[in-house]
């Protein structure tokens, strides 16, 4: 009887430090989940203004090609090449259905970049891939805390 009374004794005695300790553990508990979700989010975030940026120059050169505005074509689908690429490493970091949407834009890009030009439908369904991808990064964005 004496050692449960004891125990009893101890927990009392110590009740300021055991409560201190169980904050403690909790407190470094949560700023740890909140530091990785923060590192999280912005990583997030940076990856989808990077696509972002991409996108719109991608959009920039198929206007381009599409509407003659540069002498050199086979340079600017080059350099078209060079951003489908980035976007669609870039888009693997991300959230959500922008993986899958980008593919669609590099598979789209793949089939349909020689036609800028000349067909109005590949111009489309280029422009089309890449509003996608554009959606699907800004609903990406909208849900980050």
């Amino acid at each position: 009887m004496k050692s449960i009374s004891s125990i009893k004794d101890q927990l009392r005695g110590n009740a300021v430090a055991i409560i201190s300790l169980i904050v403690a553990v909790t407190a470094l508990g949560y700023n740890t989940w909140r530091n990785e979700s923060s590192e999280y989010n912005r990583n997030q975030r940076l990856v989808s203004i990077q696509v972002l940026l991409m996108l719109g120059e991608l959009q920039q050169l198929t206007m381009d090609r599409h509407y003659g505005k540069n002498i050199d074509g086979d340079a600017l689908l080059r350099a078209g090449w060079s951003k489908v690429l980035t976007i669609r490493d870039l888009a693997q970091l991300m959230d959500g259905s922008v993986p899958t949407s980008a593919m669609k834009l590099w598979e789209v890009w793949g089939t349909d970049r020689t036609h800028l030009g000349t067909d109005a439908e590949a111009k489309s369904r280029i422009i089309a891939a890449l509003e996608q991808v554009r959606q699907d990064t800004r609903d990406v964005l909208g849900g980050l805390d």
